[in-house]
């Protein structure tokens, strides 16, 4: 969608259906399948474990802001302002609809709730996918201090890394395990951001090359696919795992997904037709499809299951999920245009243009031209 700054990107647009529909296939797959189930053939892991499209977001999310900001100072007050308008109606929204279901069938009370919601700001709990945008927040807490360093030292995003994947190691030897730490909250994800803004910095290097990209999202396809036998998310061998695969699974999707997202972005003249409009819409409705989709699955499945045919293989889960995935494009279309878009045009530009250096060295030889000798 257009930032405040005017800047719309179709590509990334793409991206995010992308990953909305992985996020989207995971949830409604395993409602017919179990989570132990492991499909035989390699890409379907990477929808079978289809939470690694919160991944996707994450990197995406270091990569725009990376985009957006090259050569630029922000107003942080104003960044910060635009940020809650994006996220926090829709938000609010959802949070309010699942208390509302929850106190209604017993399982809590409104205060006992809204209590807990109130947690949500600074823990991972909020409901329905809204624990990643508690972690989003905390990437925009630190991202002046990210800028900062990036400014000051090409490496200084490399060593953050580092230092992330070594914090994570200590983690696990201290407490036994890492995999809510690494999933849930920016101990892990903060490598995704950072990979993202790292891609961005090398996107001339990464324009075109297709054999490369290819060949790593085809390895990343089959290491997924090896998470998955193992046990994947939950049996590895339970849920929170205990094995090391957590130290480094935020940093090995961060890395593939800043490749593909650098790669797409910059290698190719995206098209403004038809197909490539309505993809990008899906991913302008993405947040909808993301915070909501909770409330339909169940829904959904026993219209298809009704009118089409039942559930009895992967490969139908999946093309059911396709479907139910285009169901769920209109009631995030009218999210969008009555939840998020009022508050959307509240924003306020952030951004402050800095003076090339180079414009900077000729107006220094310009004064000291002038100088009396």
């Amino acid at each position: 969608m257009k930032s405040s700054a005017g800047k719309y990107y179709i590509g990334l647009d793409h991206l995010r259906a992308i990953a909305a529909f992985m996020v989207f296939s995971f949830h409604f797959i395993h409602i017919p399948f179990p989570f132990s189930y492991d499909p035989t053939f390699i890409p379907f892991s990477l929808v079978n474990e289809g939470h690694t499209g919160v991944a996707l977001f994450m990197t995406l999310s270091g990569y725009l802001f990376a985009k957006l900001l090259d050569g630029k100072r922000i107003k942080y007050g104003s960044f910060l302002w635009n940020r809650f308008l994006r996220l926090a109606p829709l938000l609010f929204f959802m949070v309010t609809m699942e208390g509302m279901y929850e106190c209604l069938h017993g399982t809590t009370t409104p205060v006992r709730y809204f209590l807990e919601m109130l947690k949500g700001v600074v823990m991972p709990i909020l409901p329905n996918g809204g624990w990643s945008i508690t972690v989003e927040f905390h990437f925009y807490l630190v991202l002046p201090i990210l800028l900062y360093l990036s400014r000051k030292s090409k490496y200084s995003l490399y060593l953050t890394v580092c230092c992330a994947i070594l914090l994570r190691l200590i983690l696990r030897e201290e407490v036994g395990h890492i995999q809510s730490l690494a999933y849930l909250t920016i101990v892990g994800r903060i490598d995704q951001f950072l990979l993202g803004m790292i891609a961005f910095q090398l996107r001339d290097y990464i324009q075109g090359r297709h054999f490369l990209v290819l060949s790593g999202f085809t390895a990343f396809a089959i290491f997924y696919w090896y998470f998955d036998k193992a046990g994947g998310f939950f049996h590895n061998p339970s849920y929170p795992s205990n094995r090391l695969v957590w130290v480094y699974l935020p940093t090995i999707e961060g890395l593939v997904y800043a490749l593909i997202i650098a790669w797409y972005d910059n290698s190719f003249v995206h098209s403004h037709g038809r197909v490539s409009r309505f993809v990008a819409l899906i991913g302008t409705y993405s947040y909808s499809i993301y915070l909501l989709h909770m409330f339909f699955l169940k829904l959904i499945l026993l219209f298809l299951e009704r009118y089409i045919m039942p559930v009895s293989s992967m490969p139908i889960a999946f093309c059911f999920s396709v479907l139910g995935f285009l169901i769920m494009v209109p009631v995030a279309a009218l999210s969008f245009r009555f939840i998020e878009s009022p508050f959307l045009k509240l924003r306020t530009r952030y951004l402050i243009d800095e003076p090339a250096e180079s414009t900077l060295e000729m107006k220094a030889a310009e004064e000291t031209e002038t100088l009396p000798t």
